[in-house]
């Protein structure tokens, strides 16, 4: 029999936080809003704690645990996911990351000439033996216009390219797994929250009406982080999120940002009259 020498003993009392394998690409379906499920490739981490006592991890049985498992991307998976990983490896602690890219059909405001466009989205999930935590996620490019700079100038306004990325935790159903939360929302709060979407295909009438549409909605990072978060915080399927803008300046060489965490229980701070 050939000897696991990752169970050989490690005197140097020394706990490892994570442990496991990244940079691992895989195909997967993720849910879509309108057609049920789309097909995609993620970029996968996936790994555990350690004990202080043990040498070393089963880094395989994190690939047999991916392949067995992975065919479908969804909150109710990713538990699965983690409880295998801790039941198997004899894991206090596991976390699992899908990073994907998700394909939208955009139509063009003006002409309707329309295109597929790419959001960076994730699924993210962490298990302790007291609880799991799910988070959804996704990074959105919007354009947005200066208040300011419309404000003080004779004609015109500087605009520049914001992204703005949210993660949000779902709430859970009665039968105690997280509920679907589908990333065109958070897509489609992330755009609304800006001075106009991006397209990735416009004709010169969508962008006369881009131009004009923007400039009429001029926001700043502060207004958009504002009002992501004031809509995420009344979607009936987000228990917790964060939600952050990123404008990369025209007219600087630094990025301007701002970010919102909804307050975890018992916080005192006054949050959005309420909610």
């Amino acid at each position: 029999m050939l000897e696991d020498v990752q169970n050989r003993r490690d005197d140097r009392q020394l706990p490892i936080d994570e442990v496991g394998i990244t940079g691992i690409r895989y195909p997967v379906a993720v849910l879509d809003r309108e057609r049920g499920k789309q097909s995609t490739v993620a970029d996968v981490r996936m790994s555990v704690d350690l004990s202080p006592y043990v040498k070393g991890t089963h880094l395989s049985r994190f690939v047999e645990i991916l392949d067995e498992s992975a065919a479908e991307v969804i909150p109710t998976t990713v538990t699965v996911i983690l409880d295998a990983l801790r039941r198997r490896l004899s894991a206090g602690r596991a976390r699992v990351e899908f990073r994907f890219p998700y394909f939208l059909r955009r139509v063009a405001p003006a002409t309707g000439a329309s295109a597929l466009m790419d959001y960076q989205c994730w699924l993210i999930g962490e298990q302790d033996a007291t609880s799991t935590t799910v988070l959804v996620g996704a990074r959105v490019p919007v354009t947005s216009v200066c208040p300011c700079s419309k404000a003080i100038s004779d004609y015109g306004a500087h605009n520049q390219r914001t992204n703005i990325t949210i993660s949000a935790c779902p709430k859970r159903g009665e039968d105690g797994e997280p509920v679907p939360v589908w990333a065109d929302d958070l897509i489609e709060i992330a755009e609304a929250a800006g001075s106009c979407p991006v397209y990735p295909l416009v004709k010169r009438p969508d962008e006369r009406h881009i131009t004009m549409q923007a400039y009429d909605n001029p926001v700043f990072v502060e207004d958009m982080a504002r009002s992501a978060a004031e809509a995420l915080a009344r979607h009936e399927q987000i228990t917790s999120f964060s939600v952050e803008a990123v404008s990369e300046e025209s007219i600087h060489n630094h990025s301007a940002f701002a970010r919102i965490s909804s307050p975890s229980p018992g916080d005192k701070r006054v949050w959005l009259g309420g909610l």
